[in-house]
């Protein structure tokens, strides 16, 4: 473990190429998985830029989690909607979501 602190920390990032900045005032974060959102209040985040990629660190003290609610979309109802529809398969799943699985609104809202 380092005890020289920041100084040290920065001259490691700066050999192995990353740059590191404090987003600062950053009012809220969220993060979506499939089943749940994460909702992190007034968060500290330092973002870590390298050459091919870049970094956040997320340092919060007040954390909500929820559960989402999303329809189980089978593939079976996406290939009927895009066939009745004549619409992309994005276009279906997006239809298919918004109606809530319910596949005959989803079909009516893209024909007319």
């Amino acid at each position: 473990m380092m005890r020289s602190g920041n100084r040290d920390m920065r001259r490691m990032l700066d050999t192995m190429g990353l740059e590191m900045k404090d987003l600062g005032n950053v009012e809220e974060v969220i993060i979506r998985t499939e089943n749940k959102e994460f909702y992190l209040s007034k968060p500290q985040v330092i973002e870590m830029k390298g050459k091919d990629s870049t970094i956040f660190q997320i340092v919060a003290t007040s954390i909500e989690e929820s559960q989402r609610e999303t329809p189980s979309i089978k593939e079976e109802d996406v290939i009927l909607v895009m066939q009745q529809a004549s619409v992309s398969k994005e276009k279906a799943l997006i239809a298919l979501t918004e109606s809530k699985g319910d596949i005959a609104q989803a079909i009516l809202g893209l024909t007319t």
